[in-house]
């Protein structure tokens, strides 16, 4: 039962996910509205049958709006996991390989890192930068790669005890050859698993910059910027707040639901241990 609830958790999360990258590729393209176009009479008029979630503070059409912003969250989401994976992944390959003064620095930086709130960090990071998406992206992926270093150090670490790593190493075959093509591979699973969950992760962050003003800059479409304006129309205009949280909380929690299915495709004795 237990086994089935997991499998149906992840099928609602990689159809959340399907969907909101359709909608964020082709979604622009099928309301006939310019996300920054305003309708200043208009202005905080409900949802109805033309503009489906209402206008803003501006008379410009929410769902135009949130399917823009859509395109920024997977941007953001997408480049930060690439980065930091591939960042994470050479730093922790070579500390775990290496062994020694290496990996006790590396470690150090990850415990020194891991000590503190990211999201503190990436706010003082932008908030030293200055505000804009490239240096949300930035700030992100400073501070995300450390999580893939642990793991990655920490796989590389058993791995490099094994027989055919043992065997490669006698070989005489070069250092950089064995961990990318013997002992990074045995990474790649708990690393499906990370990135999965990354990607929701880095959205989350990103809305939070731009709620705080230091994300994405007005005109361009975001759902934290959209969240952050909304709040002062709590009581008369509602929905300015309701369509881009709904947007927030549906894709990260899709993407959750995503992870949780591949770790336990990929590790299947952690659901049969819940059975």
């Amino acid at each position: 039962m237990m086994t089935a609830l997991v499998l149906k958790r992840s099928n609602v999360g990689g159809v959340i996910v399907c969907v909101a990258a359709l909608a964020a590729l082709i979604g622009p393209w099928l309301v006939p509205f310019d996300p920054a176009a305003q309708d200043l009479p208009l202005r905080l008029t409900g949802p109805s049958a033309v503009h489906w979630f209402g206008l803003d503070e501006l008379g410009r059409d929410i769902l135009a709006r949130v399917l823009a912003g859509a395109r920024v969250s997977w941007m953001v989401g997408l480049v930060v996991v690439v980065v930091s994976a591939a960042v994470g992944v050479i730093v922790g390959a070579i500390a775990g390989y290496c062994g020694g003064l290496v990996d006790e620095l590396v470690s150090r930086i990850i415990d020194v890192l891991m000590a503190f709130p990211g999201i503190l960090l990436a706010i003082a990071l932008v908030a030293a930068l200055g505000p804009s998406l490239t240096n949300v992206v930035l700030a992100l992926t400073s501070i995300g790669w450390v999580g893939y270093a642990r793991l990655v150090r920490g796989q590389t670490l058993r791995a490099r005890e094994f027989e055919y790593v043992q065997a490669a190493r006698a070989m005489g075959a070069p250092p950089p050859r064995i961990l990318f093509r013997h002992v990074v591979p045995n990474a790649f699973p708990a690393l499906s698993v990370q990135a999965t969950l990354g990607v929701g992760s880095a959205i989350l962050s990103e809305a939070s910059l731009s709620f705080l003003g230091l994300g994405v800059q007005p005109p361009t479409p975001s759902w934290g910027t959209m969240l952050s304006y909304g709040r002062a129309h709590l009581l008369d205009a509602p929905h300015l707040t309701i369509f881009p949280g709904l947007a927030i909380a549906a894709l990260v929690l899709g993407f959750n639901f995503l992870g949780d299915g591949l770790r336990d495709a990929l590790d299947p004795s952690s659901t049969g241990r819940r059975d």
